[in-house]
């Protein structure tokens, strides 16, 4: 079986890299008490706080020890884990003020909260690199071990149907055509085309449209 040219999780990370540009580039942007852009933009800070939140909790808890299987040190995902303690806490912080701009809608918050995305733009880039420089070559390499196989069946089944439509309708938007080929080789087209068509409505209603005003987004 040929190796994907990237990992379902690296496509996650994309998204999750797109997300902290387009929140820079609309905080940037952000016009002081424009109270309908706040309310959007929190909504889908919201939207990426879960996505993110449920990314790197799931990893602690299923593709760590999978990892370990297919032969990645103990001291990486040490490591990893330090680093996540720090995305954590950067999250917390960015989290408040997203929404506190959210309630007042004002430059001086937006300038707040635009630092503190920043910070964890920084932070959460820094391990995503990471991270993908030590796993993505035994990702790759080991597309039929029994940990990978196992580590993708946990992670289908962590999440319900109607989170599944949301986080698939999430990495489309804005995906690049080597991004949604490597979404495909993990899951399969009418998959995608049922529950992020279905279950993702909801995104493509009220998060997508955030970006359309959002400089080149």
């Amino acid at each position: 079986m040929a190796a994907s040219s990237m990992s379902m999780n690296k496509v996650i990370h994309c998204a999750v890299r797109r997300d902290l540009t387009r929140f820079r580039a609309a905080l940037d942007q952000f016009a002081d008490g424009d109270r309908a852009r706040a309310a959007a933009l929190l909504r889908a800070w919201q939207n990426f706080d879960a996505q993110l939140t449920e990314h790197h909790e799931g990893e602690h808890e299923i593709a760590w020890p999978a990892l370990k299987a297919m032969g990645v040190a103990d001291t990486s995902i040490s490591t990893f884990d330090d680093e996540h303690h720090a995305m954590a806490a950067d999250l917390a912080a960015t989290r408040a003020t997203m929404e506190q701009l959210g309630r007042s809608a004002s430059r001086a918050d937006a300038d707040a909260a635009a630092a503190a995305m920043a910070a964890l733009e920084t932070t959460t880039v820094t391990h995503l690199d990471h991270e993908e420089q030590e796993t993505e070559p035994v990702l790759g390499a080991n597309p039929e071990h029994p940990a990978y196989k196992q580590m993708s069946k946990q992670f289908s089944r962590r999440s319900g149907i109607g989170a599944a439509g949301t986080f698939f309708a999430w990495m489309e938007d804005g995906a690049s055509a080597e991004e949604r080929a490597a979404l495909r080789e993990s899951v399969p087209g009418p998959v995608l085309a049922i529950i992020g068509g279905l279950f993702g409505r909801r995104y493509r209603k009220e998060v997508a449209p955030v970006w359309a005003t959002t400089g080149s987004f």
